[in-house]
This record gives structure tokens, sequence and C-alpha cells, in this order.
């Protein structure tokens, strides 16, 4: 009789990309951007001529801020998930 091949006990093998480190480095570089961005602004709101262009850095928050918000949803959710021991 051949063996199981998918015990139920196995542990979840998850990619590289998905992995908790991989997350906590994107989250401080989300967080590098952040900063660059929030200077992008102040700079383009000094200067008249660059006040049209304070959209760019403005895009670049928000998306900044959106990657670290489902970052920190998907660790919340993957830690809630598992058992306690």
């Amino acid at each position: 009789m051949p063996a199981d091949k998918n015990p139920v006990f196995r542990k979840v093998i998850i990619p590289w990309y998905k992995s908790t480190s991989a997350y906590i480095f994107m989250m401080v570089f989300m967080l590098a951007v952040i900063l660059f961005a929030l200077a992008g602004i102040s700079v383009a709101r000094e200067y008249p001529e660059y006040q049209g262009y304070v959209w760019v850095p403005a895009v670049l928050l928000a998306m900044s801020v959106a990657i670290i918000i489902t970052t920190t949803a998907r660790l919340i959710k993957r830690y809630s998930r598992k058992p306690a021991k």
C-alpha cells in the first residue's frame, strides 16, 4: 500500500517572496519611499514653478502607504491563523 503523499501534519512551504522577512524588508523600503515622497512634496510646495507637480510625490506617498497597509494586514492574518502550541 503506497504512503500518503499529502499528510495532514506537513508544514506548508511558502515561496520566498511571501516570507515574513520579505514582507518586513518591503515595509522598511516603503518607509524610506514615504520619507522620499514627503521630501518631494515639501520641495515642490516650496518652489512656485514646481507646485503643479506636487501630485507626483503625493501619488508615490499614497501608493507606499497602501502597500504598507496591505502588507501589515497580510502579516496579521498570517499570525492570527497559527495554531497555539
